[in-house]
């Protein structure tokens, strides 16, 4: 009898533990320390994949077993673990933690802790980019990161930036940075909608960016766009609305002192002009830009499934009218949670961008808006008839064919219009809990089309006998494909952790480009496509193609996050170089110390204290031709007689000499820096040193005049340094309820020396218009070093400019040219401060540069007095006979010696701009709420507000040569302004609602 009553004893206690075992419903809000609620908490089952996120307002509901375990975690938050314990309402507070420390970071193929980093990498939050109104993703670094300089060398709306990391490494095979978005790598992200980014990294040193191998030389930009959150479900509408304007204007001469000047130049010329009408070309061609944002996106998912799709419209017009960039984007980002062992993400986006181009970089005789609108008299009016009693465009009265500027501006009908494709699908399996095979297909389609008509009757070139009209058409394809599989083993037991990747990567790219050029059109302008042309005067096809194979391996280990070691290799094999140098080998190791964490470190007001070291390597061929290895023959086309049998097209020997030798340029680049947090991180230090050297510089080297090549032969011809100091620092200033106040402020300088070139000792680079060469490049000498005479002012007995005899021969000679000045600042610096008050606040960027020299070649046309175009009102002070002690010459007709290349035209660079300024208030939650919004911001900023310097040109981030061209490769080609659009001042106002 005992023994029944203590087995149904049994039976019950079993019952009852079976009874705790089972699932019971949790209820509860998530808050921080300060009582605000936390969205997007993550809550998690220990032990198993269950598990919810909190909603808007920090409340959640879950299942779990009664004596289970919560995880909670939260970026920025220490993550807790919750014992349920059969309670049915748990509310829960999170304590903040080192944020900086526990912040995740992109890197080459995963993700990283940043107290765990060893590399020299520099971040982008999203609230730099959602409070300030920005077109490109390039914007966002702009006075952000150190040791990355943003440039914007032209304010003609769609113009890309220019962006250097750590210097130039190249001359001819390119400097920009690459690009990867969402693990699909490209040179442009122009097309990407600004408001989709979630975040941006910049791989700085090769220790972090030699994952990427051959195309990493020049840094890489890691890009994240935005995810759906399980259980949060938003809706987002974001808009702004601006105008623009010329923030710097240059004065030239008017009507009266510009007869005055016609005069002492050539007075025949002056009873050309009109004696009645007058033109400030400045505001005709100059007016008021508008830049208008709409931006839709939808955000959720469920724990299994995630979405983030969005649509934009973005809409910016220049300061020159027609110039514009309309473009429209879509995205969709998808993921999802097929099996526990198997998740598929998706990232796709479209973009279309309707882009009106005006011409610059040129002078006034090329019918260049910017000088035309410098250089046309002010005695002309806009419109005149001819001798058939048609309306046409006047033209500088003394100086044949030349337009006034509106012709320049509304003459030619152009547009561009590009479409482009970009995304990728990601499948990841779980092979085993420690170890995950992904593979990574992506697609980059660019589809471009650009047409081109000029009036016939309007416009002087349109009305020449040879063209009547002229209209050219350019459409291309490019399309490349990528397909990345990678194995990852990640491991961590007591207080190591260890992560391996592996894999291997193919990439393809297949270009075709057609074009057509007519001429000879009917004079009622009704039909402006080709084929109302009545001459085929141009027309030709091109296809092209490129393939990149790699391998590529990564070890992590991690002690106790105090001892640190990266390694990395890839290997790298490209059809555009011979296969007996196709692949290139790119290893990388970096270290990190965590001083603090040992147990002799006893400074009580430092609480992390890191090292870090590197060293690696980088190649670069991007710029390289597809088939620079090998000789291409040409065609000679020739006109077909009557009766005669087809013979087909001439075929030309190569122009370019092959080279089968040619091989990747390598950079090599070593790094040390150190991680400091003051005061529990209310202070914050990074300092890095770096030297990048780059051999095996791929040269376009001259042959003898005998030889057959005359474009010579690319070949490896040379060496460069660059060498720099790094330092950011991020301070809380004030840290109260209702008052808080961050600044960041970073600093760099960076040296940049050609150390050595074989066979041609002397390149030359840049030529403007009647004039020599302005960039010269030999051993010795950085990067954009300007090249010319020295000018030692003006003779007061001659009027003429005096130039320095450098060689003592006792004439000015080309033997007496040198170096006159280098475009490479001393060191370039940010400054962000954001203070907020209760729910206001206010945030202020200034970007800085400093002992950088400019060629300011729109002085030669706008000083140089040598012909008829007008000048700018420094000319006033001119040399005359009663006016011999100045530092303008003479006005001197059809002599260019006074405004030849030299130091007169090279100025101060140096500049402090305040980049942007922006004002936002929050709307209180107790108002939104009953709206039925989660938030609602509204914001007022200020772009390019004022900027302090003593350059005379519109702006002194203006770069002439940013574009490349056999002649203009834009590593050494920097610095010159000849003429360039100018940036505008612009103010927005902006509203985001999120609902």
């Amino acid at each position: 009898m005992k023994k029944r009553l203590l087995l149904f004893i049994s039976f019950i206690l079993l019952g009852c533990t079976a009874s705790l075992a089972q699932n019971i419903t949790v209820r509860g809000t998530v808050k921080d320390q300060k009582g605000e609620s936390l969205p997007g908490v993550s809550l998690k089952v220990k032990g198993s994949t269950q598990g919810t996120s909190t909603g808007v307002n920090g409340d959640y509901t879950i299942n779990v077993p009664g004596n289970g375990i919560l995880v909670v975690s939260y970026v920025g938050f220490k993550t807790m673990e919750v014992p349920v314990n059969n309670r049915t309402t748990i509310n829960l507070t999170l304590s903040e933690s080192n944020q900086q420390l526990d912040e995740v970071v992109v890197v080459g193929y995963g993700t990283q802790r940043r107290g765990d980093v060893t590399t020299a990498i520099s971040s982008v939050s999203t609230k730099d980019i959602e409070e300030r109104p920005i077109v490109q993703a390039a914007q966002a670094l702009q006075g952000k990161a150190a040791g990355v300089q943003v440039s914007q060398p032209s304010g003609k709306p769609g113009q890309g930036l220019s962006i250097r990391v750590r210097g130039a490494t190249s001359i001819q095979a390119g400097n920009e940075p690459l690009y990867v978005i969402d693990g699909v790598p490209t040179m442009d992200s122009r097309d990407l909608n600004v408001n989709d980014i979630a975040s941006i990294q910049v791989l700085k040193d090769a220790s972090s960016a030699a994952i990427y191998g051959a195309r990493a030389a020049n840094g890489v930009v890691i890009i994240t766009t935005k995810r759906g959150k399980a259980n949060v479900s938003n809706i987002n509408f974001s808009a702004y609305y601006g105008t623009s304007e010329l923030a710097k204007n240059i004065e030239v001469l008017n009507a009266d002192q510009y007869k005055t000047l016609l005069t002492e130049l050539d007075p025949t010329s002056v009873q050309n002009l009109s004696s009645s009408e007058v033109t400030d070309w400045t505001k005709e061609v100059f007016g008021t830009g508008h830049n208008q944002n709409y931006q839709l996106s939808f955000q959720g998912g469920t724990d299994k499934s995630q979405y983030f799709v969005s649509g934009a419209i973005t809409k910016d017009e220049g300061i020159v009218k027609p110039a514009r960039y309309n473009r429209y984007s879509f995205r969709a980002n998808l993921d999802n949670q097929v099996k526990d062992w198997f998740k598929i993400t998706s990232n796709i986006s479209y973009s279309n961008a309707n882009i009106r181009d005006v011409k610059d970089n040129d002078n006034a005789g090329r019918n260049a808006v910017v000088l035309g609108a410098l250089g046309t008299p002010p005695n002309i009016g806009i419109y005149t008839t001819d001798d058939k009693g048609r309306t046409i465009y006047t033209q500088n009265p003394n100086k044949s064919g030349w337009d006034n500027p509106l012709a320049a501006i509304y003459g030619p009908t152009q547009g561009t219009l590009d479409n482009r494709i970009f995304g990728n699908v990601t499948g990841e399996l779980s092979l085993l809990k420690d170890l995950k095979l992904k593979s990574n297909f992506g697609i980059d389609y660019f589809n471009h089309k650009w047409d081109y008509y000029l009036d016939p009757v309007m416009t002087t070139e349109g009305r020449n006998d040879g063209n009547h009209g002229l209209a050219r058409s350019d459409k291309s394809n490019n399309f490349t494909y990528l397909w990345e599989n990678t194995l990852n083993y990640e491991k961590k037991w007591d207080k190591h952790s260890l992560s391996a990747l592996g894999g291997i990567t193919i990439q393809k790219n297949k270009y075709n480009q057609s074009y057509i050029e007519g001429k000879d059109f009917p004079d009622d302008n009704t039909v402006k496509t080709i084929n109302a042309a009545n001459i085929i005067s141009n027309a030709y096809t091109n296809e092209s193609a490129w393939f990149l194979n790699s391998y590529l391996a990564r070890v992590m280990y991690n002690f106790d996050s105090r001892y640190l070691v990266t390694v990395n290799f890839r290997a790298d094999g490209s059809s555009k170089l011979d296969k007996n140098n196709q692949w290139g080998y790119f290893p990388s190791v970096s270290a990190g110390w965590r001083i603090s964490s040992e147990p002799f470190f006893k400074v009580k007001a430092i609480n992390d204290l890191k090292l870090r070291l590197g060293w690696g390597q980088n190649g670069n061929v991007e710029g390289l031709s597809n088939y620079a290895s090998l000789g291409l023959n040409t065609f000679t086309r020739h006109s077909y007689e009557s009766g005669e049998k087809y013979r087909g097209p001439n075929i030309n020997p190569p122009t370019k000499m092959p080279n089968p030798d040619l091989k990747w340029e390598t950079s090599t680049q070593s790094n040390i820096g150190i991680d400091v947090a003051f005061l529990n991180s209310r202070l914050t230090f990074t300092a890095d040193a770096y030297i990048k050297k780059t051999k095996d510089l791929i040269l376009t080297v001259a042959l003898p005049d005998a030889s057959s090549y005359r474009d010579g032969i690319d070949r490896n011809s040379g060496k460069l340094e660059n060498k720099g100091l790094e330092f950011l620092i991020s301070s809380v200033n004030i840290d109260r309820p209702g008052f808080k106040w961050n600044t960041d402020v970073n600093f760099s300088l960076n040296r940049n020396k050609i150390t050595e070139l074989q066979l041609q000792g002397l390149y030359r680079y840049a030529a403007v218009e009647g004039r020599d060469y302005i960039i010269a490049l030999e051993k010795g000498v950085s990067l954009g070093s300007f090249y010319g005479y020295v000018a030692e002012g003006v003779n007061p007995e001659t009027g003429n400019m005096d130039f320095k005899d450098l060689n003592n021969d006792g004439s000015i000679t080309p033997g007496d040219r040198t170096y006159i000045g280098s475009a490479q600042p001393k060191f370039i610096y940010g400054l962000n401060n954001d203070l907020t008050y209760k729910n206001w606040n206010f945030s202020f960027l200034f970007q800085g540069s400093q002992g950088n020299k400019i060629f300011n070649a729109s002085r030669i046309e706008t000083e140089g007095m040598y012909d008829t175009k007008n000048q700018s009102t420094e000319v006033l002070r001119r040399w005359t006979e009663n006016n011999r002690n100045t530092d303008i010459p003479k006005a001197d007709f059809g002599q260019v010696s006074n405004s030849r290349v030299s130091s007169r035209f090279v100025e101060n660079g140096s500049f402090l701009r305040m980049k942007s300024a922006t004002l936002s208030y929050n709307f209180e939650k107790s108002l939104i709420n009953r709206l039925k919004m989660n938030k609602l911001t509204v914001y007022f900023t200020a772009q390019n507000l004022f900027t302090i310097t003593n350059y005379k040109g519109f702006d002194p981030e203006l770069n002439a040569f940013a574009s490349s061209n056999d002649n203009r490769p834009t590593g050494t080609t920097l610095g010159i302004d000849y003429g360039t659009y100018p940036s505008a001042r612009t103010f927005i106002l902006g509203v985001n609602v999120t609902l």
